[in-house]
């Protein structure tokens, strides 16, 4: 029985590579409609509330924004 080596990383078969790639560029898409619209939004007069709520919508984009990053990282270095 061959023994397995802990420190190499299994690989995404291609396929499932591709398609995967293809979501996070199109997640990324999304991702940046909304950057732009909080963007716009901000240089609006907003009340106290809703720039708490425009404030909660960048934050939860940067982080979905910095989460796609981290996800096409993991693509890279896991593709055959």
């Amino acid at each position: 029985m061959p023994e397995s080596n802990p420190d190499v990383t299994p690989k995404i078969p291609l396929p499932i590579s591709k398609e995967l790639r293809t979501l996070a560029h199109d997640l990324s898409n999304s991702i940046e409609t909304i950057m732009q619209a909080c963007y716009l939004l901000s240089q609006a007069k907003l009340n106290d509330t809703d720039k708490k709520w425009l404030d909660l919508i960048d934050q939860a984009t940067r982080d979905a924004a910095r989460i796609n990053r981290e996800i096409r990282e993991v693509l890279r270095s896991h593709s055959e």
